[in-house]
């Protein structure tokens, strides 16, 4: 890893970064937007990931890291505590599909249609996503849309009944089903979309699952997704620059409940 100081190069990164819009996703000006302000974070070595945290992180800012190493929230904490910073951690298993292309044909219930999603389903996609409910998540949730593989279900009035749709790391999620649609399978009908448009683009079917989600955990067992040995970390720092972080409990180790 080459870490940039100079700032002549710096400001070169940012212009090739410019260049390529909207293939990289343009740096957030607002220090609080956490949505926007993210790293990824995949190091077999700790000393590493805490000489970036050290040398390459603005901590004047709200910000998440992104990484699936046993350690990484550990070694956020630490420096975390040297700076007062708070931090807020959510754990995901994360599931990975081998082959996408073997999952069987999707009949869809003919109470729905198929689409994708589009900037009208923002303010209800926005209201219903639980990590949601700001301008920051809006903006984001936005950004996913016009950049990034989506699927819908809509009902016979052009209604959103269930939806899904990738994110800035290729990873499938942000699933979410309208409460009086919900236990009708429209979820799994969306997964398996959904993995196989990201396989036929040449690109890994894989998702996050949180640890207390068991419903979700049980469909990705059910469509032969393979659950990975490391959870994934996401961990804002400095989120009380938006709004008061509250720390979730580590999972405790096992299999869903049936």
């Amino acid at each position: 890893m080459l870490i940039l100081s100079c700032s002549s190069k710096l400001q070169q990164l940012e212009a090739t970064l410019r260049r390529r819009l909207p293939e990289t996703l343009q740096v957030a000006l607002d220090d609080s937007d956490f949505y926007t302000n993210m790293y990824a974070a995949y190091y077999r070595d700790l000393g590493a990931y805490r000489a970036l945290l050290g040398s390459a992180v603005n901590w004047n800012q709200a910000f998440c890291i992104h990484g699936l190493r046993d350690g990484l929230y550990e070694a956020s904490r630490d420096i975390a505590n040297t700076k007062g910073v708070k931090l807020e951690v959510f754990r995901y298993f994360t599931y990975f599909h081998p082959d996408p292309s073997t999952l069987p044909e999707i009949q869809l219930d003919p109470a729905v249609r198929l689409s994708t999603l589009d900037v009208s389903h923002l303010d209800l996609m926005n209201e219903m996503w639980p990590y949601g409910g700001n301008k920051y998540s809006k903006r984001f949730l936005e950004s996913l849309i016009r950049r990034f593989p989506s699927f819908c279900l809509l009902d016979s009035a052009g209604h959103l009944v269930s939806w899904t749709v990738s994110d800035p790391y290729g990873a499938m999620g942000r699933s979410v089903t309208m409460t009086e649609h919900r236990g009708r399978g429209y979820n799994g009908v969306l997964n398996n979309l959904l993995a196989k448009r990201l396989h036929a683009l040449g690109y890994p079917s894989y998702g996050h699952v949180a640890v207390d989600n068991y419903p979700m955990q049980r469909l990705q067992e059910r469509q032969s997704f393979q659950r990975q040995p490391n959870l994934c970390h996401f961990i804002l720092h400095n989120a009380a620059l938006h709004r008061t972080p509250t720390l979730t409990p580590s999972p405790a180790a096992g299999t869903a409940p049936a």
